[in-house]
């Protein structure tokens, strides 16, 4: 079980991401909070695996509270929910020691994928966020794979496929859709696409995916 606690300080959206979390069955909600300070003073008797945390929040932001949780509370793990979408932003909280970040209209599946990612220690980085930065990468010259990066040869005929539909910007379930099969099969082959690529983070994969001419 996964344990959640929201720090948003509009209510109806706090309350609206439990409605939205409400079905999944390792998902526990324990708590909310309405800014940074809030959150710092009730994790000590209301521990959580996972904090989803927006950015923009009163008395305390994200941006402030995320090194303080890193220092207080190193076991908990940090995914922005944010509508703030540049790179700038993405950057600062992430190198402040979030692991993951994902806008708030991104899909149910891919919040969910999210937060399990998260829970499990590896970095995650929602498809909005990363195409825009696939944008910028093809502005600019195309690097070398960094050494000990896997050829697209080391993946499988499906692991391929899944990869050009993650970077055409698809959420597993659209993937699920397109291939017939299910959203559990995808994230298992999105996996196994991103241990054999060593890639973080949806960007990085996308970032693979364009290097090694996967994207026509």
């Amino acid at each position: 079980m996964t344990r959640l606690l929201l720090v948003d300080d509009h209510t109806i959206i706090r309350d609206g991401i439990q409605a939205l979390l409400a079905d999944v069955p390792d998902f526990q909600v324990v708590g909310q909070a309405r800014n940074g300070r809030e959150l710092l003073d009730m994790l000590p008797d209301t521990p959580a695996d996972v904090v989803l945390m927006d950015l923009n929040m009163p008395e305390m932001s994200g941006f402030e509270a995320v090194p303080l949780l890193r220092q207080q509370f190193p076991q908990v793990r940090v995914l922005i929910l944010s509508m703030l979408d540049h790179e700038k932003y993405v950057h600062q909280v992430l190198e402040a020691g979030a692991l993951g970040y994902v806008l708030k209209n991104a899909s149910k599946e891919e919040i969910v994928y999210a937060i399990r990612t998260v829970a499990a220690g590896k970095a995650f980085l929602c498809t909005e966020i990363g195409l825009s930065l696939l944008s910028k990468l093809v502005q600019g010259p195309a690097t070398a794979a960094a050494p000990g990066t896997k050829k697209p040869s080391d993946l499988s005929n499906r692991e391929t496929e899944v990869l050009k539909l993650i970077a055409e910007g698809l959420t597993n379930a659209e993937i699920a859709d397109k291939l017939f099969t299910s959203k559990r099969t995808i994230e298992t082959h999105r996996q196994n696409i991103i241990e054999k690529t060593q890639a973080k983070n949806t960007a990085a994969l996308i970032k693979y995916a364009m290097e090694n001419g996967l994207l026509v």
